[in-house]
């Protein structure tokens, strides 16, 4: 969020909505990143006039074009405009009478979202291009003009495949087991990917089928595990940690196959490999997006997730990991977790009485996302309610501890920090390990990038403080929410982004963390929840020099 913002509350059937949004959208671009959307079938030109809302409160620009040849006088002077085409100049109150009916699809934040190449006129091919970032829990797509260099629009939607569960682990262990699961997981994901492209050319083209045809590239990157469980090859070799320091083959075998069941006749469809064993593309999107070899040496990217992927920079060679950092950084697996999605908390204060709950949507809560973990946990360290070992102070009993009592869904449990500690451990473990391979100390890093959703409301200082990132001045911090998808779209887009790519990969060395002696001492050494020790991480992982 940029530090001017205003805020829209949206009145619809009894219930209120309130979004945070950056000065020049749109009520459409803004509810768009939302569960709560306007009709539309136009693409934003206010030719279809479907986006009706009512404006109650706050200023506004003046009434369009679209909007004089949509609305008569009378319903211009009832308040009545067209979402996409009114923009709050400020704090703005309006009523949606008339949703769209609900999808699972919401746009991306626009402030996440990453300038494009420019134009290509000596493009030859079909115009439309689509960008993939598979991830765990959400897949995010991206529709492109490839010609023009103009960026379409974009969704984010669950990964289906979560209904087998948020370890990457047993997703796989199913799939290698049983072939029908394995073709279920492949075929749920496949779809998932077609509903969404779908959903962007029915709202923002307005023709489906037809344009379908018009795609001539596909590029999809992910982690490894989506990557082999939508592909169907690969499965069984992740499964053995004898091969996580080699390169995984996941390429569809037949790619006609894949035009056809995404009814795109004319598209180039490319999964980019990963690296190595559970590094996977996204990782080396991250690093295009973030143009990780024109960085200083000692700069350092986290992709945190499910399964958390690293990679340091020294100048000369891209010392890159992974680790399995649980499902807490996604907001599962904890009592009341859940992603970054209305009703989630998304950041906590002390308040004069209990605490503030930062709830995404401006409703009750409903649980905690990554981000509000954090600064849940943060904060009962800092007022003495929870100990450096994760331990109450005081039982809290079965229920937990409410840090709002009014919230049931504010309630922290001891195996809710435990799984946090857990999940921070191995990624600070992970950290330690590339610093001693770089043989670098926390404090030569220049840079750390923190990429996933995960790092979109992130509080860096109350990460700091539970010994979750190094602690680092704000100038050296930075974070990309949706950098995998930025360095996916360079792929699609930019006439060099295979060069650039295989640069990358050139220039990097993977470690397996199974094989790293030194790996559970720093794991052992990082549960407690307290800042890095000054001298933590010199000389670890020196066998690697």
């Amino acid at each position: 969020m940029t530090a001017t913002s205003f805020v829209l509350t949206v009145h619809r059937d009894g219930e209120t909505l309130r979004v945070s949004h950056r000065p020049g959208l749109s009520v459409r671009e803004i509810l768009d990143a939302t569960p709560l959307r306007v009709r539309a079938a136009c693409g934003g030109s206010g030719a279809c006039g479907a986006c009706l809302v009512r404006w109650q409160a706050g200023p506004v620009n003046p009434p369009a074009m679209a909007e004089y040849l949509k609305l008569d006088a009378g319903e211009r002077n009832a308040g009545q405009r067209l979402a996409c085409q009114a923009r709050p100049r400020g704090d703005a109150v309006v009523v949606l009478e008339h949703p769209a009916p609900p999808s699972p699809w919401q746009s991306l934040p626009a402030d996440d979202l990453a300038e494009g190449p420019g134009p290509r006129p000596g493009w030859a091919g079909p115009p439309l291009g689509l960008a993939v970032d598979l991830g765990t829990t959400h897949v995010r797509l991206a529709l492109w003009d490839i010609r023009l260099g103009k960026r379409i629009a974009t969704r984010r939607g669950a990964n289906p495949q979560g209904v087998f569960g948020a370890d990457v682990l047993n997703r796989l262990a199913a799939a290698r087991s049983h072939p029908a699961r394995a073709e279920e997981l492949l075929t749920l994901v496949r779809q998932a990917i077609l509903e969404g492209l779908r959903d962007i050319l029915a709202r923002d083209v307005g023709e489906v089928t037809p344009m379908l045809a018009e795609i001539g590239r596909v590029r999809l990157v992910g982690n490894s595990a989506m990557l082999a469980l939508l592909a169907g090859r690969g499965v069984a070799e992740l499964l053995e940690p004898g091969n996580w320091s080699r390169p995984l083959a996941c390429q569809p075998e037949d790619e006609a196959v894949w035009r056809a069941a995404w009814h795109l006749p004319h598209a180039d469809l490319a999964l980019v490999p990963p690296l190595a064993g559970f590094v996977g593309s996204d990782l080396l999107a991250d690093l295009l997006a973030v143009d990780m070899l024109a960085a200083p040496p000692g700069t350092l990217l986290l992709d945190v997730g499910t399964n958390s992927e690293l990679a340091l920079w020294d100048g000369q060679i891209l010392w890159i990991t992974s680790v399995p950092g649980g499902p807490a950084f996604e907001g599962t697996g904890i009592r009341h977790g859940m992603p970054a999605e209305s009703g989630a908390i998304q950041g906590v204060a002390a308040a004069a009485q209990g605490s503030r709950l930062d709830v995404i949507g401006g409703g009750p809560a409903r649980g905690y996302c990554g981000s509000g973990l954090v600064d849940a946990i943060a904060l009962l360290r800092r007022e003495g309610l929870l100990k450096a070992s994760g331990r109450f102070a005081t039982a809290p009993g079965a229920e937990g501890y409410r840090l709002d009592p009014d919230q049931p869904a504010s309630a922290l449990t001891g195996a809710d920090v435990d799984l946090f500690q857990r999940a921070k451990a191995a990624l600070a473990a992970a950290m330690v390990h590339l610093l001693g391979a770089a043989g670098m100390h926390w404090r030569d890093l220049a840079r750390l990038h923190v990429c996933g959703a995960f790092g979109r409301t992130l509080d860096p200082l109350n990460a700091q403080s539970l010994g979750l990132l190094p602690p680092l001045p704000p100038g050296r911090l930075s974070t990309r929410p949706d950098a995998s998808l930025a360095g996916c779209e360079i792929l699609l887009l930019a006439e060099d982004g295979e060069s650039r790519l295989a640069e990358v990969a050139g220039r990097a060395r993977c470690i397996n963390l199974a094989l790293a002696p030194d790996y559970d001492e720093a794991f052992i050494e990082h549960l407690r929840l307290t800042p890095w020790r000054d001298g933590f991480s010199a000389g670890m992982g020196s066998d690697y020099n």
